[in-house]
């Protein structure tokens, strides 16, 4: 059984986790919000610190979204496909 949360032994020392697994709070008066998340589901985390945002009976704004997404976009920058160029790249090849 594999996953993020799969712990596995190393050679002469204590288990390991396999991937890191992230911890995000919010704490606004009574409510708490408390996303964990992986590199593997980033941005299905950020999809839901919009459907939080958008849901009316939480005290969640779209300002608690933003920032909360800002802090889940260091922790796991977004992958850049292998092969993929910046727009930038592009140009400077045509140059030569």
């Amino acid at each position: 059984m594999t996953g993020p949360l799969v712990k596995r032994r190393q050679a002469n020392g204590p288990p390991r986790m396999e991937n890191e697994v992230n911890v995000l709070a919010l704490v606004k008066g009574e409510e708490r919000f408390m996303f964990l998340f992986d590199d593997n589901n980033r941005d299905e985390t950020l999809r839901t610190l919009a459907r939080y945002a958008a849901n009316p009976e939480l005290d969640f704004s779209w300002y608690d979204a933003a920032m909360l997404s800002r802090k889940i976009r260091e922790a796991v920058p977004d992958p850049v496909p292998v092969g993929s160029t910046s727009r930038i790249d592009a140009s400077l090849r045509g140059r030569q």
